[in-house]
């Protein structure tokens, strides 16, 4: 049986594992060995080491000169607190306030009669009046505000409105025209006097009317010149 076993034995195949375990001390002592050299030659070739010079020299001590001492002034003195207002208890009397104004109280019959004597159309005057004065045909008057507008102008688009003065008579004609504020452009404010004055040739105004009588009155009216 032993025989038989040994005989075996020797007929089994050897395998890498077992070449490794048999070849373990042998690279096991060589490694050992290798590292122990490594470092004795780390040590031995490493440059040595020298604590570096950390001293200093005091430098020369510079006078600075001080800029001279401000004085700080005082604070202002405060100011007093105004008084407190206290609502004073007065009674006003319903009799000391003005009544309202109505047409029943100043019926129509008791206004001022239209001014008589003198030249109205000197300058311009209120003059009373109940009915103002309305363009007849506001359509064509725009028509000759556009051909009074400054082609210069408009190409630029500058446009503005000028309020002037306009005496019309009892016919609606207007008689006098007179620049109360300007455009600020002097083309503008021509333009607008001479588009008002035809407007009052070939279009007209209604009368103004003072207890159904016709009178001349002094209007404003206001030119606007407009980029369309």
């Amino acid at each position: 049986m032993a025989e038989a076993r040994a005989a075996h034995a020797r007929e089994r195949v050897e395998t890498a594992n077992d070449r490794f375990k048999a070849s373990f001390g042998f690279w096991f002592w060589n490694s050992v060995t290798a590292a122990s050299v490594l470092h004795f030659l780390v040590f031995a070739l490493f440059p040595r080491l020298t604590a570096g010079d950390v001293g200093f020299s005091p430098r020369e001590i510079e006078a600075i000169n001080l800029p001279p001492e401000i004085e700080i002034p005082p604070p202002p003195k405060q100011i007093q607190r105004p008084a407190v207002p206290v609502v004073a208890k007065t009674e006003i009397e319903e009799d000391v306030t003005i009544a309202p104004t109505t047409f029943e109280e100043n019926p129509v019959e008791n206004l001022p009669p239209p001014p008589e004597g003198g030249n109205l159309s000197d300058q311009p005057v209120f003059t009373p009046y109940e009915v103002k004065p309305e363009l007849r045909d506001p359509a064509q008057a725009r028509r000759i505000v556009e051909r009074y507008y400054p082609e210069t102008l408009k190409q630029a688009g500058i446009g503005g409105t000028v309020i002037l003065w306009a005496f019309i008579d009892e016919r609606g004609r207007i008689q006098k025209v007179q620049l109360f504020k300007s455009s600020g452009f002097s083309a503008l404010d021509d333009g607008a006097q001479k588009a008002l004055l035809e407007i009052g040739e070939k279009v007209g105004f209604t009368p103004a009317l003072n207890r159904d009588k016709a009178v001349p009155v002094w209007i404003q009216l206001p030119i606007t010149f407009t980029v369309k």
